[in-house]
C-alpha cells in the first residue's frame, strides 16, 4: 500500500479531521520531493531537521506552519513508518508569537451584518450570536437545531467533542424560513432520484435509507451536486467556507472597519462580550469548547478596559 493511502486510513481511523489527512499528506510529499524523491524509511532523523530548517530559514513561514509540518512528520514516521524519531538536534524550532484575538465592538458587528444578506448573513450571524467556527456552521445538519429549547448542538467539533450553544433569538423566524428553503431543495432532489447525504462512519449501514432523511440534510447545502469518487453516489455538500470569507471581506470594507476581519473575528468577538456582559468564563468557556481554561482567559485581557483598567496620569 502506498504511503499516502497508509497515512490516510490511520487518520481515519484515529476520527482526525479531513483538513488533517490533507496538510498531513502535503506535508509528507512535500519532504519527500525535498529529498529527491527517497523513501522516508531511507531518511534518518537529521533529513527531517534539514527539511524543517530549510522550511523556517529559506521559505520563512509562519510558526504554525512549520509546526504543522514538523506534527505530519513525527506521526508519519511513528505510526506509518514505525519508526520513531526520538531527538533532533540542530532543528531551528519555531516559536508562535502570541498575539491578542482581533475583536469587534457591538457597534460594528452589526455594521458588518448589516452589509450581508442571504447564506453569508445566516452564517455570521450563527458564528457571532452562538461562538460557533465556521467549520461548525457549515458541518451543521438539520437534526442539530432545538427550536424549542432555543439550542445548537454542535457535532464531533474540535476534540472529536460534542456541545451545546445557544440559538440567537433573533434569528429564529430567518432560521425557519431558511430551512423550508432548504426543505424544497431537499424534496427537488428526491425527486430527480438524488438527496443522499454522507452520514458519519457506518451510520448509513446501521440506518438503511436514513440518508435520504431531510433531518441529516447540512443546513447551508450548495447549490451544486458532487460525486464522491469512493461510492460513485452524487451528494450536496456543504457551501465552501471561502464564500462567507469573501462576503466578509467585502462586508468589512463597506461599513467601513479598518480591524483585520474574518469569519473567526466573529467568535472572538462573541466571547468577549459575553464576559463584558457579566457572564462568568467557565461559561464562555463551555460555550466555545476549550478544552482548557487558559485558552479562554486570553479573552480577559481584549475587555475594553483601557490598560487593564489603569486610569491614565494625563486624564484629569
Amino acid at each position: 500500500m502506498k504511503l499516502l493511502e497508509k497515512i490516510k486510513q490511520e487518520i481515519r481511523r484515529r476520527n482526525y479531521s479531513k483538513s488533517t489527512e490533507k496538510s498531513y499528506q502535503y506535508w509528507m510529499k512535500r519532504y519527500v520531493k525535498f529529498h529527491n524523491l527517497k523513501h522516508p524509511e531511507n531518511l534518518g532523523a537529521d533529513k527531517i531537521v534539514e527539511f524543517l530548517n530549510y522550511l523556517a530559514v529559506e521559505e520563512n513561514l509562519a510558526a504554525s506552519t512549520q509546526n504543522q509540518a514538523l506534527s505530519a512528520l513525527i506521526f508519519s514516521y511513528r505510526f506509518i513508518l514505525e519508526k520513531p524519531v526520538k531527538h533532533l538536534d540542530n532543528l531551528k524550532r519555531a516559536k508562535k508569537p502570541k498575539h491578542l484575538p482581533t475583536v469587534l465592538t457591538t457597534n460594528e458587528a452589526l455594521r458588518i451584518l448589516d452589509q450581508l444578506d442571504g447564506v453569508p448573513l445566516l452564517v455570521c450571524s450563527l458564528l457571532y450570536g452562538s461562538g460557533m467556527r465556521i467549520s461548525e456552521a457549515l458541518r451543521m445538519r438539520v437534526q442539530d437545531i432545538d427550536f424549542d429549547y432555543k439550542q445548537i448542538t454542535i457535532r464531533r467539533s474540535k476534540g472529536y467533542k460534542d456541545r451545546v450553544t445557544v440559538l440567537p433569538q433573533s434569528i429564529s423566524d430567518k432560521f425557519s424560513l431558511h430551512l423550508k428553503k432548504v426543505k424544497n431543495l431537499h424534496e427537488q432532489d428526491l425527486a430527480r432520484g438524488f438527496g443522499s447525504a454522507i452520514l458519519p462512519k457506518a451510520l448509513a449501514k446501521k440506518y438503511p435509507g436514513a440518508e435520504l432523511d431531510f433531518k441529516w440534510q447540512y443546513v447551508f447545502p450548495s447549490r451544486y451536486r458532487h460525486k464522491d469518487p469512493a461510492t460513485e453516489k452524487w451528494y450536496r455538500y456543504h457551501i465552501s467556507p471561502k464564500k462567507v470569507r469573501r462576503a466578509v471581506n467585502i462586508a468589512s470594507r463597506k461599513a467601513g472597519i479598518t480591524k483585520k476581519v474574518s469569519p473567526h473575528t466573529f467568535r472572538h468577538s462573541f466571547a468577549t462580550h459575553l464576559l463584558q456582559n457579566g457572564y462568568d468564563i467557565r461559561t464562555v468557556q463551555d460555550l466555545l469548547g476549550h478544552k482548557n481554561l487558559k485558552t479562554t482567559s486570553v479573552y480577559l485581557h481584549v475587555l475594553n478596559r483601557g490598560g487593564h483598567g489603569v486610569k491614565s496620569p494625563l486624564d484629569p
